[in-house]
């Protein structure tokens, strides 16, 4: 073997081993930030699941109060139009989704709160349990992934009022008719419309019919 081979042969082993040494450092920080991506998805799916569940309840907590007043027309046009009086929190049922879904509850990391915007919705804002753990990069192994999710209840519906309905008290009422209670009018919806039968109290719509629950922007 020449001078020159030997010569070239050790100038490239340095340069072998600053590459694979470089290629080891690229792999660990990927592998880090690999986990720290995995801890952010955690994150985001606890917050968007938990904010999703606030609004539901909030929504589905009106059913009662709904079924009571269903057939009262001036009640149906507010309460059509969203966040009627009485709407419940929603924010235990978050709590729970969130630890559901690996997040910590506590009151120093988990918030949830009703939003002020005059939308009828709900943002949570929590931090996973699990931390990126032990890696290459100096404080990692403490670090959580945090996230922040707003959901929202958005009305699809409107009340169109029965105008020939006879109101209770009304002049002119006849005899024997009181006890027979009209229409009040009809819920108009996208594609479908309940005329509202007192007669009828088991085809009134449900009420993921008349509010749709999303994810939306903070």
């Amino acid at each position: 073997m020449s001078r020159l081979t030997r010569s070239e042969e050790g100038q490239a082993a340095p340069l072998y081993i600053t590459v694979v040494v470089g290629l080891l450092f690229l792999a660990l920080l990927y592998f880090v930030f690999g986990k720290a991506d995995i801890r952010r998805n955690e994150a985001q799916t606890a917050a968007d699941s938990a904010a999703l569940a606030a609004a539901m309840e909030s929504r589905d907590g009106l059913k009662t109060g709904f079924l009571e007043h269903a057939f009262d027309g001036g009640y149906l046009e507010d309460f059509l139009k969203g966040d009627p009086p009485g709407t419940m929190s929603g924010c235990d049922e978050a709590l729970r989704f969130a630890a559901r879904n690996g997040a910590r509850t506590d009151p120093d990391t988990f918030h949830c709160d009703k939003l002020q915007d005059g939308r009828w919705g709900f943002t949570v804002e929590l931090e996973t349990q699990k931390t990126v753990g032990k890696s290459a990069l100096p404080g990692t192994e403490n670090k959580r992934a945090k996230a922040r999710a707003t959901a929202i209840v958005e009305p699809l519906c409107s009340f169109k009022p029965d105008e020939e309905a006879q109101q209770p008290g009304d002049q002119g009422e006849e005899p024997g008719k009181g006890d027979e209670k009209p229409s009040p009018g009809t819920i108009q919806c996208d594609g479908k419309d309940w005329i509202i039968d007192p007669a009828h109290k088991d085809l009134l719509p449900d009420l993921s019919d008349l509010f749709r629950v999303r994810l939306a922007e903070h």
